[in-house]
């Protein structure tokens, strides 16, 4: 099966990055725009608030819609949802909870993130509020990309924010020099397949990889973390790092800068679009 696969990432190689060079200085919003476009243009039966079902939105298989809705009534890693609901209401060292350190409780919040924080001068992600959280209140920070701690922890929290619309913004230069590197990661080859993110998820969204969909760029960032084929959590930075290995190149650390803009500029691809964290996927 491997090596079926990576005979199908080879012959996908050839293929050109769409809108890569054409928007290197377009605004973040134009960026945006462009890759609506261009998936109306190419998948026009397909509606863009329907891409935040990822591959389900070129899935013309009804039963596999019926079997996504069927398994998100009774998901069958609600244990690890009611896990991170206790590590959300749990006090910390200085007695206060979560709710009490982020913004409005920590309910509505999620599709802010990332941003950029003018004054550390950095993209700070959701993970990242949650650390200095625990932080202030004297509590080790927890290890980012670690599923067990900030996985379960996210995976409830974020729940907590579903229906919002992404909201991500970029203002200022600093903001946009950020924005712009994570746009450089997203459409620059890179490994031994010489690949891009762009390479599946913008040319080829809604083709087959092996047996499998790819989905889109645009809806994607609304939904994580999501759960694989049951109760495997996976976070939305570790999922960058496996990409980048399935592309026989070396992934920046999770929670890394490259990582942190990678997913700044990737999120702000689905403002506007409703989020909804914790999804099941095959």
């Amino acid at each position: 099966m491997k090596q079926q696969i990576v005979k199908l990432l080879a012959g996908m190689a050839s293929l050109g990055i769409a809108l890569g060079a054409a928007s290197v200085q377009a605004s973040p919003e134009q960026d945006r725009q462009d890759l609506i476009q261009y998936y109306t243009a190419k998948y026009p039966n397909i509606k863009i608030e329907d891409y935040v079902y990822g591959t389900l939105a070129f899935d013309t298989d009804s039963k596999a819609r019926a079997q996504y809705d069927t398994i998100m009534q009774t998901p069958p890693y609600q244990a690890v949802l009611e896990k991170g609901k206790k590590m959300w209401d749990t006090p910390l060292r200085n007695g206060k909870t979560y709710a009490d350190c982020l913004p409005n409780g920590g309910r509505n919040i999620a599709g802010n993130y990332p941003y950029f924080d003018e004054k550390a001068g950095r993209v700070v992600t959701l993970a990242d509020a949650i650390n200095a959280c625990r932080v202030a209140a004297g509590e080790a920070a927890y290890k980012l990309g670690d599923a067990a701690t900030m996985g379960t922890l996210t995976a409830y929290m974020r729940t907590l924010s579903d229906g919002m619309l992404m909201n991500i913004k970029v203002e200022g230069p600093k903001a946009l020099a950020a924005y712009e590197d994570g746009k450089k990661t997203f459409f620059s080859r890179a490994g031994q397949l010489n690949f891009s993110c762009a390479t599946c998820h913008v040319q080829n969204a809604g083709l087959r990889l092996g047996s499998e969909l790819i989905s889109p760029a645009v809806g994607q960032a609304v939904h994580w973390p999501v759960f694989h084929g049951g109760d495997s959590l996976m976070q939305l930075q570790t999922r960058y790092a496996n990409c980048f290995k399935d592309m026989r190149h070396v992934s920046a650390p999770v929670g890394s800068a490259k990582l942190n803009n990678l997913e700044y500029f990737h999120s702000y691809l689905s403002n506007g679009l409703p989020t909804k964290a914790s999804v099941f996927r095959k």
